[in-house]
């Protein structure tokens, strides 16, 4: 089954809700106008019984007959008067030769002393009647009864129930075709803001939709989309960039053992000549070994602790990472020590904090000269806990604080081969600080050296 557009689907609620109101005030308007209808019919009676009372009153009784006749419909509007007992005294010739009944509500009316109302049927009609009686000194005089047929109110609700059934359907007919332009017209917008992102691929991501200035719900979601657009183009471009400093950070070292092996091979060579080659190419390989782990751990922290949650000593972390920074300074003559710590704790993965920090130690012991110092502190801070490795290297310039966290970058190239960095270091150990809601920066230290800090939530993880 083909699911509906979403014009159709608002056009169906809204011709269904409109249906539903409609019903609803057809359904209150009839029931107003019985009410009122039936008010109207009621004090209408009541006059009339009035009159017949006061005619009676006043008037000798054939002389009243005579005006009671002349002045109501004798056919429609029918009346009689009883005496206390229930004699017929007078009564319309519409009755002919018969009377209006006595029910039960209307001796309780006439017991009670105030107007009763009641619907009777009579030779095939129905008719509303009023029993009025009439009281002088507490003594029941006569009893007037006025009768109306209910056929012209009958009538009368019948039209507009036809009126109803024929306006209800024709107004739900113009609105849902109202409904269903409308609908299209309010979502063209969109149809058109779908069309033009099926037009845009990943050779085309500089492309924009079309804000329309009106600044409503449709310019915001333009606004939406042309801001994920903009990610997508920044994304697509860091990765274009990564595979091609990928690609160019693997093909040396290919290079050079495809280079070492050949002219290996060119010649026959002595024992110790071979040995030396292949000493050669094995450093290369292991190089390549590293740089695939170290791409390997990028894309992994990229994506978020692969262990689950859990309460991490900083500590203890700091204190550990101290001592193997301490092992690889010892040969450059670099010391690794550890300032200020404080008892603190934070939820995450302990394997990644760990590394994210001693790839900074390693960082500050590559860059470190002879007798220089790596420093590492963790303490509380108001919002969080920060994490900070001080060296007294050549420090890092301002301009440069943003870039040496990218893949790759690696501003003295020449001490990076040297050390055998891959410029990977840096950009897991904030991929890492990341995926655990944190911040990784870089400052120029008290020394002149290099100060990096990261800065974890209270409640990472």
């Amino acid at each position: 089954m083909t699911p509906r557009s979403v014009h159709t689907r608002l056009t169906l609620w809204y011709t269904g809700a409109l249906l539903t109101i409609l019903v609803v005030i057809s359904v209150l308007s009839y029931s107003l106008l019985a009410w009122s209808l039936s008010q109207d019919l009621d004090r209408s009676l009541l006059t009339m019984a009035e009159l017949v009372r006061d005619a009676s009153r006043d008037e000798p009784l054939d002389v009243a007959e005579q005006w009671l006749r002349e002045l109501l419909d004798p056919e429609h509007q029918l009346f009689q008067l009883l005496d206390p007992t229930g004699r017929l005294r007078l009564r319309s010739r519409g009755l002919r030769g018969d009377q209006l009944p006595l029910s039960a509500t209307a001796r309780r009316s006439i017991v009670e002393g105030r107007p009763g109302f009641e619907t009777i049927a009579m030779h095939g009609q129905r008719l509303r009647v009023v029993t009025l009686p009439v009281r002088r000194d507490g003594r029941l005089l006569e009893v007037v009864q006025v009768g109306l047929p209910l056929r012209p109110t009958e009538r009368t609700l019948q039209r507009w129930i036809e009126a109803l059934a024929i306006l209800v359907p024709l107004s739900v007919a113009l609105a849902a075709a109202g409904g269903r332009l409308m609908a299209r017209a309010a979502l063209k917008p969109v149809d058109e803001m779908s069309q033009a992102a099926r037009r845009i691929d990943a050779g085309a991501l500089a492309r924009r939709i079309t804000v329309r200035g009106s600044g409503d719900e449709l310019d915001r979601l333009a606004e939406t989309l042309n801001g994920m657009l903009a990610r997508l183009e920044s994304t697509f471009t860091e990765m274009r960039r990564f595979s091609a400093d990928a690609a160019h950070e693997l093909r040396t070292p290919l290079t050079a053992l495809k280079g070492t092996l050949e002219v290996a091979l060119r010649a026959d060579r002595s024992g110790p000549e071979y040995r030396e080659a292949l000493a050669s190419a094995l450093e290369e390989v292991d190089r390549l070994v590293r740089l695939s782990e170290d791409l390997l751990l990028l894309s992994r922290s990229s994506a978020g602790p692969e262990s689950p949650a859990a309460r991490v000593d900083l500590e203890s972390l700091v204190l550990d990472v101290a001592a193997v920074g301490a092992r690889l300074a010892k040969d450059g003559g670099v010391v690794v020590r550890v300032g200020a710590t404080a008892p603190v704790s934070v939820q995450g993965d302990a394997g990644a904090l760990r590394r994210a920090v001693l790839n900074l130690v390693e960082n500050g012991v590559k860059y470190t000269p002879a007798g220089g110092r790596v420093e590492i502190s963790v303490v509380e801070e108001r919002h969080g806990i920060a994490i900070a490795v001080e060296d007294t290297g050549p420090g890092i310039d301002a301009a440069d604080a943003e870039r040496i966290f990218e893949p790759f970058v690696r501003l003295d190239a020449a001490r990076a081969r040297a050390t055998g960095g891959s410029g990977l270091g840096l950009a897991i150990a904030r991929s890492i600080v990341v995926a655990h809601r944190g911040t990784l920066s870089v400052e120029r230290a008290a020394t002149g050296g290099a100060r990096f800090v990261i800065h974890l939530p209270a409640g990472t993880g």
